[in-house]
């Protein structure tokens, strides 16, 4: 190098421009659209998540029709059927009409059945649903030309004697509880409660007698005449069933028909069952077929199943709902 040469100085370096300054309200916009995408999200995993419950629902109900379909259909040899009329008797209850119907049609038109046999542990109910099941009983013995015997368990009172008496022969325990031939309607009335408190009834109706039994207004003694007159004809009808089934074994005395109810022995005393026993004595001694075949409708698992997985599904689409604020 020659030292005339001068020497080039380093360019300085380039410096880039300073950021601009973000302006006062990007902040809270992105904050915003933080929360939008975070409650999208949110969003759509519930709808994931429910999609998924209601279609396990689905596959539980179609696996607890076909299963409930294949057991009812199994074929059977001879046997003994039985039918169990348990708790109230009443419209969506275990021994509603439609339930204890469906299963003695299905009993009585089972080739292998040698009987029917219904099972009671029942303190009664609807006189109509009892109505409907005591005439479909004698409907399906002339069709099928077999034989009912009823077997008392804990109760069988009111409306379930009123099934009772379809059987050819009623069984019962010693301390069973039978009978109860009566009617009632119960209520409540607090128009003396009210007149204490300062409270008014304010009752609308059409028609004079609409709020009858209304247990906020008085009930005027041509109403409970006209409501005696109508329990006394639905008692008098149950007392017209229990002398037909009963017949000539009925030993009649003034409290038969009072609503009073009896222990197993008294009411084979009185003609209101025919002999001591149980639903294993009748198939085995009675019936003579001792394998005994429940045609009594029943929730399987996976029915069960599914009712409380639904009303879970229900519970937890409420909550979750409410914590996203969809419902208040």
């Amino acid at each position: 190098m020659n030292p005339q040469d001068e020497i080039p100085t380093p360019a300085a370096p380039v410096q880039a421009p300073p950021p601009a300054a973000a302006p006062a309200w990007s902040g809270p916009l992105e904050q915003l659209a933080r929360e939008y995408l975070r409650d999208r999200r949110s969003d759509r995993r519930w709808r994931v998540f429910f999609r998924l419950m209601w279609i396990t629902l689905f596959g539980l109900v179609i696996w607890a029709s076909f299963a409930a379909r294949s057991t009812t259909s199994a074929p059977s040899g001879p046997h003994t059927a039985l039918v169990e009329v348990r708790g109230e008797i009443a419209p969506d209850t275990e021994a509603s009409a439609e339930n204890v119907v469906a299963a003695l049609r299905a009993a009585f038109e089972d080739e292998g059945a040698q009987a029917v046999v219904l099972r009671f542990n029942s303190p009664g109910g609807s006189p109509v649903q009892a109505g409907l099941v005591n005439d479909e009983i004698h409907r399906l013995k002339e069709l099928h030309k077999k034989k009912v015997y009823a077997v008392i368990e804990e109760a069988c009172a009111s409306g379930a004697y009123y099934i009772a008496v379809a059987a050819d022969e009623i069984y019962t325990d010693k301390a069973s509880i039978v009978g109860s031939i009566g009617v009632l309607m119960d209520g409540f009335g607090f128009t003396g409660t009210m007149d204490k408190l300062g409270i008014e009834r304010r009752l609308l109706t059409a028609g004079q007698n609409k709020g009858i039994g209304d247990p906020f207004s008085p009930m005027s003694d041509k109403q409970k005449a006209y409501t005696q007159v109508m329990l006394d004809q639905i008692h008098q009808q149950f007392i017209d069933v229990v002398k037909q089934g009963r017949g000539q074994r009925l030993k009649i005395n003034a409290d038969t028909f009072s609503g009073l109810y009896w222990n197993g022995e008294q009411a084979i005393e009185m003609g209101l069952a025919d002999h001591l026993g149980s639903l294993d004595y009748v198939a085995r001694e009675v019936v003579q077929a001792a394998e005994i075949i429940d045609y009594t409708p029943k929730e399987n698992v996976a029915e069960r199943l599914a009712k409380r997985f639904g009303a879970s599904v229900g519970a937890g689409a409420v909550k979750a709902l409410r914590n996203i604020g969809s419902i208040r």
